[in-house]
């Protein structure tokens, strides 16, 4: 790495970037200390050229193993709920604001941890490259991590969820929560209100498309 204390993934971003570059440059990326832990890194997967990319937190435990971004539990609940708001996930570009997974063992049991803010800044340029080459009409930020990346630190989803924000990096962005907060809730009631709020937020995307 780059002789600086700041960790950054920036030294390893390739000049003239495309999608194929940054992929394959990002596989050795040691932008900060993720990378000796993790199986690999995750990078965003979809049409090169989508209308919609979407950004989570970070790859889970079966998004490290795979190499795929969405494709354990949250990425299932992600799924339904794109069917459910007429979305296509097969047209949609899907990403994370961290390429590596952060977690803690526990037995044989990697459990997530949260990345923490320099970790996030570190991958940062990796996100504004693959949003730079794929250039979306709209990014929806999937929880804070991922909101705060794109629309700063002092964002609040419990704010301004479902509010469209022009943006630099893309025509608009919005944010909601991540999936995975479904999954977290402390009852089946909870779950079901936090499914049905998730699907009214992603249902706006295509309205706000043909608009």
């Amino acid at each position: 790495m780059a002789a600086t204390q700041i960790p950054s993934a920036e030294p390893w971003l390739p000049p003239h970037p495309t999608l194929s570059k940054l992929i394959a440059a990002a596989k050795g990326c040691q932008g900060c200390s993720l990378y000796l832990h993790a199986s690999q890194t995750v990078f965003g997967e979809g049409p090169p050229h989508a209308r919609i990319l979407m950004v989570g937190e970070q790859p889970g435990d079966q998004e490290d193993h795979a190499g795929k971004p969405f494709v354990g539990p949250a990425g299932k609940i992600l799924d339904r709920a794109l069917a459910d708001a007429n979305l296509d996930r097969d047209a949609i570009f899907v990403t994370n604001a961290v390429k590596h997974f952060k977690f803690v063992e526990r037995g044989k049991r990697r459990i997530h941890a949260k990345p923490n803010a320099a970790e996030v800044a570190a991958c940062r340029p990796w996100l504004r490259a693959e949003i730079g080459v794929v250039r979306p009409e709209l990014v929806v930020c999937l929880g804070a991590t991922a909101a705060q990346s794109i629309l700063g630190r002092d964002f609040r989803i419990t704010k301004s969820r479902g509010i469209f924000f022009p943006h630099p990096w893309a025509g608009l962005v919005m944010a909601t929560i991540h999936p995975s907060a479904i999954l977290r809730a402390p009852d089946e009631g909870s779950r079901q209100e936090q499914y049905r709020m998730f699907v009214v937020d992603l249902a706006q995307v295509p309205r706000k498309l043909t608009a």
